[in-house]
């Protein structure tokens, strides 16, 4: 019998590879391989598939020391969503990957909506049109690389490239491709509609596939390469986003994460999809469960909010943890909880880099307000935590007019510090849950993808054997008014200042200089 899953977590920075028991899902070792990524002409970002590559090798042959690979079970992919490799018929890519957060494509958003009106765009998609998304960077390509579009043969995603290099097969499945803009979320085919307003080569689209599909056997060359055994089953695997969900257990209605790293996002799974119809606020993904959904709401700067908080309130706190080895993240929530639930009125909008979900607005700008003689540094702390907890909030809400949500597992950097799960515990009003793991739970879906989708487990209940709390955290019903109150005056200020948000800012500045 097999022993192992091996899963790779194609992301941003670096390929983690990871070792799972089957047995008991315990992480047996893990290892990561960096690559670096070309940020240029503003707001331009690519990198080149060969470092994905590369990567992958050495975090294999890392993985597997000591460990015999004729006992791998499956390999199985997460990686990065809503990007865009051009590769030729043999599979040769003809340029860098555009990456998720490349923002090129704006025009070709725009054109889109010319032909079609954004709510029904939204409704076929679950999502908006925008330059993050797949086939508005293909559309780039068409309009300013013909050469290099006459000669593409499919347009992939990260994971799915790295299949290719492992099987032979060129294919995406349905959580990657409702990250391209024009998957009908409803049928899980591409839309003709969509396509057609594109102006794309529908055959450039790659075949669609579950994610639990097999898609083929890792063949002799590569398996020489990265150090493993041929024939071993490769799973589809999902998206980022979608693996994370499965890693906390969210496959079945209503149970709920929130991924707090630089940026944050909250996520759930339900039956059919939630739209919220009136202002278009969140997004909904296909699950990697089939026949599931996951809908979703991204904001730009969490933890990246707490970070710039640190070096610009934290410098004592920053200096001292430097000099006595302390963590200066837990200094300043030690200022934090000096000051009352509330922050004694202070009110933070965590806009630092404009806002996605759920302002929607690239000129949203970060503000204390209400700030007096008498306010501290810990209010202002404690504000910041807050401040992007009330956003992410505003998220949670619209799932609930859907969904129960009592619990929400909270996972990534930002969940190691007690103040803030206590703080997100009230501000949710939901019990706060944390796994022993906290960066691992991406590469921990895409082993469970591939376990059921090899048969190794029976179903996506597998996830439970992998799951572990560790911390829980009750919400605090005394607090609920004064956080109800913080939250509505949250929105207000923002409400308030948003005619005033493209007159502030660096641009506004330089703009009065000419």
């Amino acid at each position: 019998m097999k022993r192992y899953i091996l899963a790779h977590d194609l992301g941003t920075s670096g390929d983690k590879a990871t070792l799972f028991s089957i047995e008991d899902g315990r992480l047996i070792k893990s290892f990561t391989s960096s690559y670096g990524t070309h940020y240029f002409n503003n707001n331009w970002a690519e990198q080149d598939s060969g470092d994905w590559w590369v990567a992958v090798r050495e975090a294999s042959k890392a993985i597997i020391a000591g460990i015999d690979p004729r006992e791998i079970a499956v390999i199985s992919f997460s990686g990065q969503m809503m990007g865009c490799l051009c590769v030729d018929r043999a599979g040769k890519p003809l340029r860098p990957a555009l990456l998720y957060c490349d923002q090129r494509a704006v025009e070709q958003a725009n054109r889109i909506l010319e032909k079609i009106e954004p709510y029904d765009f939204y409704k076929i998609t679950g999502h908006r049109a925008s330059a993050s998304y797949s086939v508005e960077k293909l559309m780039w390509v068409r309009d300013h690389e013909p050469e290099i579009y006459a000669k593409t043969y499919k347009m992939l995603h990260a994971k799915d490239y790295l299949n290719f290099r492992l099987t032979g097969v060129m294919a995406t499945e349905h959580s990657d491709a409702s990250g391209t803009n024009v998957l009908d979320l409803r049928n899980l085919s591409w839309s003709e509609r969509l396509v057609g307003i594109t102006g794309i080569d529908a055959s450039k689209l790659p075949d669609l596939k579950k994610s639990t599909d097999i898609v083929g056997e890792l063949l002799p060359g590569p398996a020489a390469e990265l150090g493993l055994v041929a024939g071993i089953p490769v799973a589809a695997g999902a998206g980022d986003g979608l693996c994370a969900g499965i890693g906390v257990g969210s496959v079945s209605p209503g149970i709920t994460y929130n991924y707090l790293g630089s940026s944050s996002w909250i996520a759930t799974t339900s039956t059919e999809p939630i739209y919220d119809d009136e202002r278009m606020r969140t997004f909904v993904w296909a699950h990697a469960v089939p026949g599931l959904y996951h809908p979703c709401g991204t904001m730009q700067t969490a933890g990246g909010a707490y970070a710039w908080a640190r070096k610009t309130l934290g410098t004592l706190e920053h200096a001292f943890a430097a000099e006595t080895g302390k963590d200066s993240y837990e200094l300043m929530n030690e200022r934090a909880d000096r000051s009352p639930s509330g922050a004694n009125g202070v009110v933070f909008l965590p806009y630092l880099m404009g806002e996605r979900t759920p302002r929607w607005n690239p000129d949203a700008k970060g503000a204390y307000l209400g700030l007096t003689l008498e306010h501290t540094r810990d209010d202002l702390i404690r504000a910041t935590l807050e401040g992007i907890s009330m956003n992410l909030s505003v998220i949670l809400e619209i799932f609930r007019t859907r969904l129960d949500i009592p619990a929400i597992t909270v996972i990534g950097g930002g969940a190691k510090g007690k103040t803030w799960r206590r703080i997100m515990a009230d501000i949710y009003e939901a019990r706060i849950d944390v796994p022993d793991y906290l960066e691992e739970a991406t590469s921990m879906g895409a082993a469970i993808i591939g376990g059921v989708g090899s048969g190794v487990f029976k179903d996506f209940g597998a996830a439970q054997r992998f799951i572990r709390i560790t911390d829980s955290v009750a919400p605090d019903n005394k607090t609920f008014g004064t956080y109800r109150n913080s939250k509505k005056l949250f929105n207000e200020c923002y409400d308030a200042l948003e005619p005033l948000f493209p007159k502030l800012g660096r641009s506004a500045v330089q703009e009065d200089k000419k």
